[in-house]
């Protein structure tokens, strides 16, 4: 049996210390730039994208199996504002992947309703999402727990970030960001923030500090950000979704305090100490969670997934664009 490695704090963020994450400081790689987030993760595919069965797995620099949703640290560094982002969907792209908060380590997948699998739609004139979208790890907005600002509970997923730099991120890249500020989206009475926020490696994130920066340097792209939010599921057959102050960005100190209450609403989920539910709490990382698995049980999990590479596409479904201009 081995001894399990000692629980780290940083900041927010936890972590577990390792002979292999200190071989090197936090955030940095032995490559060129600022800060190589990937360098410390890396994702193993199970079966053929745009399927089903379609499954991306995380691994450490050891090259340990661990989950996205638990394992990553939330901060990058305690007194920076410096997260980690998990890239769900690289931008212009329409297939729905999400972290699978139900599964064992949490791989990401592509998210199915009625059997079939989900894509939004492109509403002219946006093809796809407009940021690379992702999630913070490490934090939980609570279905029990009325958030007092918006006086609706959480929607049972890791926060959600929209990421406006330049580049073209992948799929399960992981990544550093600064945090911009907040939108509060109110779907089907369950609040929904969406974080905004920069890749620190953007050539331009030296501009960007505040909500106000986003306004200056990129207009008409918090505009449009809301109207995507607001309309993305009219296709659908659904109403236009609603929001919270009137629609109004809140700032970076906002942001960063719903932040705080996430990531301690997730410490309570993998401590136990709340109901759950159908949430999947398996961690390789959290020593002191109950949920703790180790190294070899994180493996059998994985092993258990399908790696057939049949009843796949090679590309995402084709999309009709809506015009839904008054």
């Amino acid at each position: 049996m081995r001894a399990l490695l000692p629980l780290l704090r940083t900041g927010w963020g936890w972590r577990a210390g390792s002979p292999a994450a200190a071989r090197l400081p936090r955030g940095k790689s032995a490559g060129p730039g600022p800060h190589r987030a990937m360098a410390f993760y890396r994702t193993e595919e199970r079966g053929q994208p745009y399927s089903p069965d379609y499954r991306l797995f995380f691994k450490n620099v050891a090259g340990h199996y661990i989950s996205p949703f638990h394992d990553i640290p939330l901060k990058v560094d305690s007194t920076e504002n410096l997260f980690n982002m998990v890239v769900e969907v690289p931008r212009w792209t329409n297939a729905k992947m999400e972290i699978a908060t139900k599964e064992p380590l949490n791989p990401i997948k592509q998210d199915t309703k009625d059997g079939k699998l989900r894509y939004v739609a492109n509403i002219f004139p946006h093809k796809g999402y407009i940021w690379n979208y992702g999630a913070l790890p490490q934090t939980w907005e609570d279905p029990h727990r009325k958030d007092k600002s918006t006086d609706c509970c959480g929607d049972n997923d890791p926060i959600d970030i929209c990421e406006i730099g330049s580049k073209v991120l992948s799929c399960g890249e992981v990544i550093h960001v600064k945090i911009l500020g907040i939108l509060a989206l109110i779907d089907q009475g369950e609040t929904d923030w969406k974080i905004i926020a920069i890749n620190v490696n953007d050539p331009e994130a030296s501009k960007f500090q505040d909500i106000d920066d986003v306004k200056k340097y990129k207009p008409g792209y918090l505009e449009a950000t809301l109207n995507w939010f607001r309309f993305y599921k009219v296709p659908e057959g659904k109403p236009e979704n609603q929001f919270a102050f009137n629609g109004e960005f809140k700032n970076k100190a906002f942001a960063l305090e719903i932040i705080k209450s996430t990531h301690e609403c997730w410490k309570t989920l993998l401590m136990k100490k709340c109901d759950g539910g159908a949430i999947n709490c398996t961690n390789v990382q959290v020593c002191d969670s109950p949920f703790h698995c180790t190294q070899e049980e994180a493996r059998s999990i994985v092993e258990l997934v399908s790696s057939s590479p049949n009843k796949g596409r090679n590309k995402e479904e084709e999309q009709v664009w809506h015009f839904l201009g008054k």
